[in-house]
């Protein structure tokens, strides 16, 4: 059973649950040794092709594969036959194998290169060395990792991290610096960043400037800032939204700063796969205040292809402040 975020995890200050993170600590110093351990140990396979890696510091919720779309779409536009790599999670497949959407389902191959591949060529696999193995015998000229950051089996060219910027209302990305799962670091936040050669900070489209503390704590390292901007307005009239991603409050906050006439909202666990029994509650509850249903993309990839047709998928892209300050960053990676 899929469990959901903790919200706990993301306050800096006076998080609730003491007990419990108290608990779960010495299972965090586990999971950090292990991480490190296995970095230190693994020969990067180098796969003959540059490889630029968007991963995350923290358990997902962080608008990561936005910015993946974004740079494969900026590469084709040069003209290199760049193509995504993922390990395709949540999905049955175990790869190498190129995704087609018009064959595939999320169930075989995740909802993420589902998503992915309406615009470029995306591989799962599981390995994902042979992954890029395979990719890069196929004709690729360069690979986006979708996620990978301590995933050390490829040789990155550029390794970019993805930063949630939200740190309103009492919400910290980097929680009180606690490594899962008594908070939200996938390893030590120094360990993550002395790999990374750039930090993307991801801000909510309704927030002007990040906070200078967060900005700070990346010290040495280029902060580029993006945000998660909606390709079209929400649909119009009332709603109920719903949504099975690493931060589904931000969905809903995200929703409401768009102008959605949102009337409920139900949240659900990341890559939670829909079956016919939840999409009927929330079809029910919708029907309740005579509203549309609307999710993201990503949860869109996930629904039968009987709910499709009833539910509205909200597309959002990630645009970048400093164009030029990316741009760099790739020609540097080619």
């Amino acid at each position: 059973m899929k469990l959901p975020t903790p919200r706990w995890w993301y306050v800096r200050d006076g998080a609730p649950a003491p007990v419990a993170r108290a608990l779960l600590k010495p299972a965090a110093w586990i999971w950090a040794a292990v991480t490190a351990r296995r970095i230190a140990r693994t020969v990067p396979l180098d796969p003959g092709v540059p490889v630029i890696c968007v991963g995350n510091l923290t358990a997902g919720g962080t608008g990561k594969t936005p910015v993946v779309r974004e740079l494969l779409k900026r590469l084709r536009a040069r003209h290199i036959d760049a193509q995504g790599l993922s390990r395709g999670y949540g999905g049955s497949l175990e790869g190498p194998i190129l995704v087609d959407p018009a064959r595939h389902s999320a169930a075989e191959v995740g909802d993420e290169p589902l998503m992915l591949a309406a615009d470029a060529p995306i591989w799962i696999s599981r390995d994902r060395a042979k992954g890029a193995l395979a990719a890069a015998w196929a004709g690729a000229q360069a690979l986006v990792m979708d996620d990978g950051h301590q995933n050390p089996s490829v040789r990155k060219t550029l390794s970019l991290v993805v930063v949630d910027g939200e740190t309103r209302n009492n919400e910290w990305p980097l929680g009180d610096g606690a490594v899962f799962p008594a908070g939200p670091l996938r390893e030590p936040l120094a360990v993550g960043l002395a790999r990374a050669d750039a930090v993307i900070l991801m801000l909510p489209s309704d927030l002007e400037a990040p906070d200078p503390e967060l900005v700070a704590m990346f010290p040495g390292k280029p902060v580029l800032i993006a945000r998660l901007a909606p390709i079209a307005p929400p649909p119009s009239g009332p709603q109920v939204g719903f949504a099975g991603v690493g931060k589904p409050w931000k969905v809903e906050r995200s929703l409401q700063a768009a102008g959605c006439d949102l009337k409920d909202f139900a949240p659900f666990p990341d890559h939670m796969a829909y079956d016919a029994r939840t999409l009927r509650s929330l079809a029910d509850r919708a029907a309740t205040f005579g509203a549309g249903l609307v999710t993201t993309e990503k949860d869109w990839a996930r629904l039968p292809a009987e709910w499709r047709a009833r539910i509205t998928a909200w597309p959002v892209a990630a645009v970048f402040e400093d164009e030029a300050a990316l741009e760099a960053l790739l020609d540097r990676a080619l």
